[in-house]
């Protein structure tokens, strides 16, 4: 019987303060996992980077990682975390959102979907079997089970076939992972398996998922689906009716979500684990989160400006370097400029998860929750 724990130490309303024990290392949660989609953080940042930033968990993406170099590849290197020099946890995406965002390159069946590669266009097929498969050689150390992402303005009668599908995948999913997990030359056989609700903003359907699924005792549930075109009103809407029906004593994660203000009413909300591309996409612009709110470092109004992006700062950026020069930087394409905005960035990120975890430990979280939303609509 392989060990997991997942123990709550402190709740404040359906604000929990966890950790979740991996054969990797235990996870403190509310955790904001940064994004390596193809096994790295765009902008140059590298695993030293991430430890130096405060980073807990890494995210991969399943599909990006089997079109390039090869889930096989990977395997024969060791997996993944040997693979890319970062021996903390490590999730892996399914393959399920690019069900949703490659819609002009997939067909859905219910043996699985039939993809398009976006690289060179050969033909890929990925069912629940092959996404577990995938996962088992990259050895992440949470694999993510296999779904379809309905659009959130789909019709009532697709999403309900949609997630009718998933939730036949899951059990698939279920049943291959115990097969992998229990082979001895699997890489990591105390690979933990996540399932996802969907249901798009149907909330009687999201509901029912979440019963269902939550029979099946899975290792923790995550929240798909939203963020995906629906206003801040709607998905909050749907984690006040779908988290009390996921299990309490296992972790809650919402998948691909968001901004700080988001992450903030999603804890309170009862979620534990967050990601979102955000701000590694805006630090490449030039778009860096401070406690004040989000600065535009191309404006012409930091041209002379010797502050650090945030005054207080810890991240490396903050500790050497003015708004002047990194503006200079993006403004002559130097890659450095990029790459210290994405550590800005997952830095503030980082630190703001270990504020809400402190808040909470302190039973001060709806008093910090009020401060920091606040703060982030002054403009410095």
């Amino acid at each position: 019987m392989r060990k997991r724990m997942y123990q709550i130490k402190k709740t404040e309303g359906r604000a929990k303060r966890a950790e979740l024990v991996t054969v990797h290392g235990t996870i403190q949660t509310p955790v904001f996992m940064n994004v390596g989609t193809a096994a790295a953080v765009k902008g140059a940042v590298s695993t030293m980077d991430l430890k130096e930033i405060g980073t807990q968990v890494e995210l991969s993406n399943t599909y990006h990682l089997h079109v390039r170099p090869g889930d096989d590849v990977i395997r024969q290197l060791g997996g993944l975390h040997k693979f890319m020099v970062w021996d903390r946890p490590i999730l892996t995406d399914s393959g399920g959102f690019q069900v949703f965002s490659l819609a002009g390159l997939r067909k859905i069946k219910e043996e699985g979907v039939y993809f398009q590669s976006h690289v060179d266009g050969r033909k890929i097929f990925m069912g629940p079997e092959e996404s577990m498969q995938i996962q088992s050689n990259l050895a992440s150390t949470i694999a993510m089970a296999f779904d379809e992402c309905p659009s959130s303005r789909a019709t009532r009668e697709y999403v309900q076939a949609s997630v009718d599908r998933t939730t036949r995948w899951l059990a698939r999913c279920k049943a291959e992972m115990a097969r992998l997990n229990s082979l001895p030359d699997t890489i990591n056989r105390q690979q933990l398996l996540f399932g996802i609700n969907q249901g798009a903003v149907y909330e009687d359907i999201r509901i029912a998922h979440a019963d269902a699924i939550s029979e099946m005792d899975l290792d923790g549930y995550a929240v798909g689906g939203l963020a995906v075109g629906e206003t801040h009103e709607e998905m909050y809407h749907i984690l006040d009716e779908v988290v009390p029906h996921l299990p309490q004593n296992k972790p809650t994660y919402l998948m691909g979500v968001g901004t700080p203000a988001n992450i903030l009413e999603a804890v309170e909300r009862g979620v534990d684990f967050f990601d979102c591309v955000y701000p590694s996409r805006n630090g490449r612009h030039g778009h860096v989160y401070t406690a004040h709110g989000k600065l535009n470092l191309f404006n012409e109004k930091y041209k002379l400006d010797e502050r650090p992006i945030e005054e207080g700062c810890g991240c490396p950026a903050c500790r050497h370097y003015s708004r002047a020069y990194i503006r200079h930087l993006l403004k002559a394409k130097e890659m450095l400029g990029m790459r210290l905005c994405v550590l800005h960035n997952l830095y503030f990120y980082n630190h703001l998860m270990e504020e809400i975890r402190d808040a909470l430990d302190e039973g001060r979280f709806s008093e910090y929750k009020a401060e920091k939303l606040a703060g982030f609509e002054k403009m410095t």
